[in-house]
């Protein structure tokens, strides 16, 4: 979402604040509120965020306390439009806060499909509770419509993950300063994010995952941490607990300038990341799908898909890497071609809020 702040920061009509929350403020995901704040950004507020025990009930109990938390700090700063991106807790948390306190809500990538855990029912919660909606494609816009929602209110803009994607990806020589002997086209870059609530079979299956990616002749394999969705433990736990490897590179966090180099310059994006449904493309860079959390959303040519089990991620990883030589695939992609942050910004400055603010399901 940086080219939409910096887009909405620069326009005379609007006025940027900055609320943060969730996995940002966690030190074992790498606490980015700090990096937020290193770009020089001003953070308006700092909403807590429970860690709790990782289950379902603990995420739900924390979405509950935010959302209390954050109806309280729209009012403190006099916030007229709440600005939410997907489907995540923390955006639901958002969006309910704002629309019961009548506020404006803004919504970013709805009418997406996305299994993941509960994140299908939550997206479209959001666009339910949303006053404008700002959909990357056009079939996650006809879905908005289907909703029920006004023609009107629906603007598509494209990603703005996409928006100046090749010029933020860090330069080779960054990458090779920090991370010394990795080639491009030689590595896997893996992340992966829980299916399923349970820490136990979570953990399963990043020792699966790391089993098959590691036989294949990859020089090396970059994991990355998971987000925080009930169930993620299982797979930090088992990264925690890997034995030091010359072949293994293990990171909490990474800035997105590194993250999107990786990613341009990896033989493979392993795992079931939307952002290698969303950003990869843009790069060409191929993209093993592995399992249901991505299952729905619109993909290009570059992403293949796996079944959670050890010959069908072999069997994809090897059509892939082609015994050194990967396959790569054209810079073309559906979620946008940039502009998106712009775009944004402009339709949110010409807003006239209480026709936006009054809703009626259009069917």
């Amino acid at each position: 979402m940086r080219s939409t702040l910096v887009a909405i920061k620069g326009h005379p009509k609007l006025r940027l604040q900055l609320i943060v929350t969730g996995m940002h403020l966690d030190r074992s995901r790498g606490r980015s509120l700090d990096a937020i704040r290193a770009e020089g950004w001003t953070v308006d507020a700092v909403i807590p965020w429970a860690k709790g025990d990782g289950s379902p009930t603990a995420a739900a109990g924390a979405m509950g306390k935010a959302t209390a938390s954050l109806a309280k700090t729209f009012a403190a700063l006099n916030s007229e439009i709440v600005l939410v991106v997907g489907d995540r807790v923390e955006a639901f948390a958002a969006a309910s806060a704002a629309h019961v306190s009548n506020r404006l809500v803004a919504h970013v990538h709805g009418g997406d499909r996305a299994l993941g855990l509960v994140d299908d029912s939550l997206r479209h919660a959001i666009t339910k509770l949303a006053h404008i909606h700002f959909p990357a494609t056009q079939l996650s816009a006809q879905r908005i419509k289907k909703m029920g929602e006004d023609s009107w209110r629906i603007v598509r803009a494209g990603s703005p993950g996409l928006d100046a994607i090749r010029t933020d990806a860090a330069p080779r020589t960054t990458l090779a300063r920090e991370f010394p002997g990795l080639g491009p086209r030689t590595y896997a870059l893996l992340l992966l994010h829980p299916q399923s609530p349970d820490p136990s079979r979570e953990g399963q299956s990043a020792k699966l995952l790391l089993k098959c990616v590691e036989a294949i002749g990859f020089q090396h394999v970059l994991i990355v941490y998971p987000n925080n969705d009930p169930g993620a433990q299982g797979i930090a736990s088992y990264w925690d607990e890997l034995a030091p490897s010359n072949r293994r590179i293990i990171r909490r966090d990474l800035p997105r300038e590194l993250f999107l180099g990786l990613m341009r310059d990896a033989a493979i994006l392993v795992g079931n990341s939307s952002s290698g449904i969303i950003e990869a493309a843009s790069f060409g860079a191929p993209v093993l799908d592995i399992g249901d959390r991505q299952a729905g959303r619109e993909r290009g040519t570059n992403v293949a898909h796996a079944q959670f089990n050890e010959s069908s991620i072999q069997n994809a990883l090897k059509r892939i890497w082609r015994s050194g030589n990967p396959i790569r695939f054209p810079a073309k992609n559906g979620y946008g071609s940039g502009g998106a942050g712009q775009k944004i910004a402009s339709t949110l400055a010409e807003i006239k809020t209480p026709r936006f603010l009054r809703k009626l399901i259009a069917y």
